[in-house]
């Protein structure tokens, strides 16, 4: 025996509907879920009404006027410092010295720094203090070079390498102890 194939045909779209009292159900139906939601999300799991939430209440912070130590009419000034465990600042040169120029460049592997003299004059056998960020060295000049040749004493507007005891940093600058 053959079986047939049912041919499947689409319904037609609906249309809404023309009938005032259609149209009301329709309204009843959507009207109506929104208070079932309501009522179920109101009922706890074993269908008691749930509680009603009740407003935290908050903790009054009081401000105590000030110590009676301290008047409260007068702030209180607090001087910064610096952090505990920090490096102490650098001492501010004497008045004995004189800045003469900075450190424009440092060669660690010689031990070198080129200082550039901005005013006065430095010879060998002068002894400088080069203050920086990091860097508070004082020392007698034993050698300085100009152009690689060595040189006994140069004047304001000279580059000059001086060899020095300890790591000098771009910037620093060099005082003449008088």
């Amino acid at each position: 025996m053959a079986t047939k194939k049912k041919s499947r045909t689409k319904a037609p779209p609906r249309k809404p509907a023309k009938n005032k009292s259609s149209a009301k159900k329709a309204r009843k139906k959507t009207a109506s879920k929104h208070p079932a939601r309501k009522k179920a999300a109101n009922k706890s799991a074993a269908g008691r009404p749930a509680r009603k939430k009740t407003a935290k209440k908050r903790l009054a912070i009081k401000i105590s006027p000030a110590s009676p130590r301290i008047p409260s009419k007068q702030p209180i000034i607090v001087q910064p410092g610096p952090p505990p465990g920090s490096v102490p600042p650098v001492e501010e040169p004497s008045r004995r010295e004189e800045a003469i120029g900075i450190v424009i460049h440092y060669y660690s592997h010689l031990g070198v720094a080129v200082v550039q003299v901005n005013k006065g004059s430095l010879s060998a056998g002068d002894t400088v203090h080069i203050v920086g960020h990091s860097t508070d060295i004082t020392q007698t000049i034993t050698s300085m070079e100009y152009e690689h040749q060595h040189v006994d004493q140069a004047g304001a507007g000279q580059s000059v390498g001086i060899k020095i005891s300890d790591h000098a940093r771009e910037h620093d600058i060099v005082y003449l102890v008088k």
